[in-house]
């Protein structure tokens, strides 16, 4: 009987948890700690002092930029920008009442198709092509967007920064200076978190050695479900179901009595505060400002402090980026395509570092089904 099939007494651990799958030096999780560190970086230095463009180049290659290599990059990801014509006539044969993650998880691969070099295995091509995704998801994200409003994609503007250009291509007018900093900390915040699902995912996709697309779309298809990619579009939800501030109290006892979740609060892996979630607050409030409508910010602030005196639970990332990307015109159903649209760049890394010394990722089962048995003749059964 061979190894993978011989029989053990040990249990499966459900979700793999506390399994370790990889070794990696992209990123370090501590949850009791409440530490995220990207390539040794901690998360808060990178979120007052690093742009989305700095960060991603330091998880694809290790180390941050120097000027010159920063704005080689800059001039690649401006040059990768605009997405094949082809997809976005796809796109607009779509049903446009799909989840627009299912729209752009279809677009992703047909963007491989496309591609002349998507089945080139040099470490340059690969690298090339990790930019051109980090580059091209937001403009489809942004494409999805505008046409299911009926309306013509917007095109690129290369005197924009990325984050200030996505915001541009989804609203079709310049961002204020706080919209383009909301989105360059949104994107900061999300790009990288060790193995979560998505980045397994690609992982174990990358390490049977198909393109980077079939690897990418496969994120794209794990980040979709709702318990991945959606929490901060529930958080929404729930801000407009409650209404007020005055409904938050009733709106807690009752979830208490249901038993129910409070989502946005809690993490799988911190067991004190996440910390990116304090750094979408203070933003929050200054477009709650800005917009004239501090209501989902207040909202935001209340719940926060009534529900943990509740459950003893912190508000996670996706607490406050709810109310932040509300007042930067975002719709909730969008959340996790800008979810994507940041991750990007980790899963990327992620897939780079797996095809160095790769090997396939084939984890054992448990067997807990019947001993060996006989074929009984349809006749007798």
């Amino acid at each position: 009987m061979s190894a993978d099939t011989e029989k053990t007494p040990s249990e499966a651990v459900k979700g793999l948890k506390g399994i370790i799958a990889a070794d990696s030096s992209i990123c370090l999780v501590n949850g009791t700690e409440g530490k995220l560190l990207y390539r040794g970086y901690n998360i808060d230095d990178l979120a007052e002092h690093a742009t989305f463009e700095e960060v991603s180049f330091l998880l694809l290659n290790g180390e941050l930029p120097n000027e010159t290599q920063l704005a080689e990059y800059q001039k690649e990801l401006k040059q990768f920008r605009s997405i094949p014509a082809e997809l976005i006539e796809t796109l607009k044969k779509l049903p446009q009442t799909a989840p627009p993650m299912a729209q752009l998880r279809s677009l992703t691969s047909l963007a491989g198709v496309y591609d002349a070099d998507a089945e080139e295995e040099s470490f340059e091509k690969r690298l090339q092509i990790s930019i051109k995704l980090i580059s091209q998801i937001p403009t489809m994200v942004a494409a999805i967007h505008r046409v299911r409003q009926g309306l013509e994609p917007v095109a690129p503007d290369d005197s924009l920064c990325h984050a200030g250009n996505f915001m541009y291509m989804l609203n079709g007018e310049k961002p204020s200076e706080d919209a383009t900093r909301a989105m360059d900390l949104i994107l900061t915040l999300h790009a990288e978190h060790g193995l979560n699902a998505s980045t397994f995912t690609s992982r174990v996709i990358i390490a049977t050695l198909p393109d980077i697309y079939s690897a990418i779309t496969g994120a794209i298809g794990a980040l979709k479900g709702k318990l991945h990619g959606g929490a901060n579009t529930e958080v929404l939800k729930t801000l407009f179901e409650i209404g007020s501030i005055d409904n938050i109290a009733p709106y807690i006892k009752k979830t208490r009595e249901n038993k129910g979740k409070f989502m946005g609060f809690g993490h799988a892996v911190y067991q004190v505060e996440d910390p990116r979630a304090k750094h979408l607050k203070e933003l929050s409030r200054r477009l709650g400002e800005e917009t004239g409508e501090p209501k989902w910010y207040e909202m935001s602030i209340e719940m926060e402090k009534q529900v943990y005196a509740e459950i003893k639970r912190n508000c996670n990332v996706d607490f406050y980026s709810a109310s932040l990307q509300h007042y930067m015109g975002i719709p909730g159903d969008l959340f996790t395509c800008i979810f994507a649209s940041s991750r990007i760049a980790g899963w990327c890394a992620h897939i780079l570092e797996q095809l160095d010394g790769n090997k396939i990722i084939r984890p054992k089962a448990n067997y807990i089904g019947y001993e060996e048995r006989a074929y009984v003749p349809v006749s007798q059964r």
